[in-house]
């Protein structure tokens, strides 16, 4: 609900994912993934962002692989909320999305999520 430093879904090592039911089915066209910003964090570094991560869109919760809608990298040098549109063709509608988190900008024991959010047209 705010961005504290530290109020955050943190996971632990620098991969893992995050899937989200969304209210109804809506044909994504961008995301965002906002941290905070260098500036607020207590050790003057954010190696606990998300570095690379990609976006899929599911059918059901049960999917093991979805449709990749894009690949990206949050710039922890850029500013705190980032958006990122989407990369692949796509003509689906989803109403479960997942976030994959490939790596960190460093953090070796976890990594912080503060807000990912889908964007999209119903």
């Amino acid at each position: 609900p705010d961005m504290y430093p530290g109020n955050c879904w943190a996971f632990k090592g620098s991969q893992g994912y995050l899937v989200v039911r969304l209210s109804m089915k809506i044909y994504p066209t961008a995301f965002t993934v906002e941290h905070i910003p260098k500036t607020l964090s207590p050790t003057g570094n954010i190696t606990s962002a998300p570095r690379n991560f990609a976006v899929y869109g599911l059918d059901d919760e049960y999917q093991e692989e979805g449709k990749l809608l894009g690949e990206y990298v949050y710039d922890q040098d850029g500013e705190p909320l980032q958006m990122f549109p989407v990369m692949e063709e796509n003509e689906d509608a989803f109403q479960i999305v997942e976030l994959r988190i490939f790596s960190n900008w460093g953090h070796a024991e976890y990594t912080c999520l503060y807000r990912f959010r889908v964007h999209g047209k119903p």
